[in-house]
């Protein structure tokens, strides 16, 4: 989720599919690609998940 936050606090934006997130650390996010994935699975995520993604802007609607 912190690649989500970064991109969103630097663009503004969710990301699109094919966006890659560079961490603090050095490592690699395949941002776009795991919100994707997290909205398919969205039934199979737990109540602090679905919180923490409503935080972020990202409700059940959201498609």
């Amino acid at each position: 989720m912190t690649a989500l936050a970064q991109h969103l606090a630097r663009e503004g934006s969710l990301p699109g599919r094919g966006a890659v997130e560079r961490l603090p650390d050095g490592a690699e996010h395949r941002t776009g690609v795991w919100l994707a994935n997290q909205r398919q699975r969205r039934d199979r995520l737990d109540a602090a998940q679905l919180e923490t993604l409503a935080n972020l802007g990202i409700h059940r609607a959201d498609t």
